[in-house]
């Protein structure tokens, strides 16, 4: 993976071209932005033209082609095993980076997922990051920067990555053979990420949206026993329950466009629903259930317990 290869972070990479250029790469980095708009694969793009024996990232020597497929023996990646990163995946790192290089000028590593470092772990790495072993180079990677520690934020250098933009995810579905219309309801749904969008082309958020979005508009705090059952239902998978945010966030967009006869509809198979549901929510109510889907959204990034930011949210979308 090369730095031309990856779309919409010319900002993040641009700074990164430049330490590389000038041989002044911090020791520690964190990429920070929204699951799926590029991080790691920028990550593997800098260790790639870190490591390259020809110009830089060439994507075709040993070196890059090894990076590729993630089997080069002087990069490292650490991935959460379950729930966390353990102090045990952490201490087994220090080991790989207390030794030379085998082939490459430096060790690398990627941590992907540095929010779900346990408190052991992190302490583990603290001391790596306040005491690098010789000429390491360590890219930490997250999607919910405020679960990371303090200490640990304050010793990397931290790269922000943008939500790709709607256009350039639908652009890029369209020319891998998706159509139009699902492209660009994938990437309204996407909340920036790539790699949603994809996930949602291939499955079922789509073509369920609609018995969703009846079932959630139909909920009624005269009867709170199918609102708590939808909780409980959608809480079961954390990624579930995000997409239903988005899908809930997209729908609400298009309400208020209905109101203010904008053109710029993305759900536009489901008008008679938006129509059926416009006719009983001016537009500071919809404002309201805008912000609570917002609120809610922000609740599960943070850790949030799922099914009660679910069952918030529901009731304030249940509230005439």
């Amino acid at each position: 993976m090369s730095f031309a290869e990856i779309l919409g972070q010319d900002a993040p990479i641009g700074i990164l071209k430049r330490s590389l250029t000038t041989g002044r790469l911090a020791h520690a980095y964190l990429f920070e932005g929204v699951e799926g708009c590029g991080k790691k694969a920028t990550a593997l793009a800098l260790i790639e033209a870190a490591f390259c024996s020809t110009s830089g990232g060439c994507g075709l020597c040993s070196s890059c082609r090894k990076i590729r497929s993630l089997q080069h023996p002087d990069m490292h990646l650490i991935e959460p095993d379950g729930a966390f990163i353990k102090i045990d995946q952490i201490r087994s790192l220090q080991k790989e980076l207390a030794y030379r290089p085998f082939e490459a000028p430096k060790k690398a590593c990627i941590i992907d997922g540095a929010e779900r470092l346990n408190q052991a772990a992190g302490n583990a790495l603290l001391k790596t990051l306040e005491e690098p072993s010789g000429n390491a180079l360590i890219i930490l990677i997250t999607s919910q920067p405020s679960g990371v520690l303090p200490t640990i934020l304050s010793r990397c250098q931290r790269l922000f990555f943008h939500g790709l933009p709607e256009e350039m995810i639908t652009s890029y579905l369209v020319n891998t053979g998706i159509d139009g219309e699902s492209a660009h309801l994938a990437a309204s749904l996407a909340g920036g990420s790539m790699k949603n969008a994809l996930e949602i082309t291939k499955g079922t958020v789509i073509s369920e949206r609609k018995q969703l979005l009846t079932r959630l508009f139909g909920l009624s705090t005269g009867d709170i026993t199918p609102l708590f059952q939808a909780a409980e239902e959608l809480a079961a998978e954390k990624e579930k329950a995000l997409e239903t945010i988005e899908v809930l966030t997209s729908f609400l967009r298009d309400l208020l466009l209905l109101g203010a006869e904008g053109t710029d509809i993305v759900n536009t198979d489901l008008l008679p629903l938006l129509e059926q549901l416009g006719k009983g929510l001016n537009r500071a109510r919809i404002m309201e259930k805008i912000e609570n889907v917002a609120s809610a959204k922000t609740a599960l990034l943070r850790n949030v317990n799922t099914r009660l930011a679910l069952e918030v949210l529901f009731m304030r979308l249940a509230e005439r």
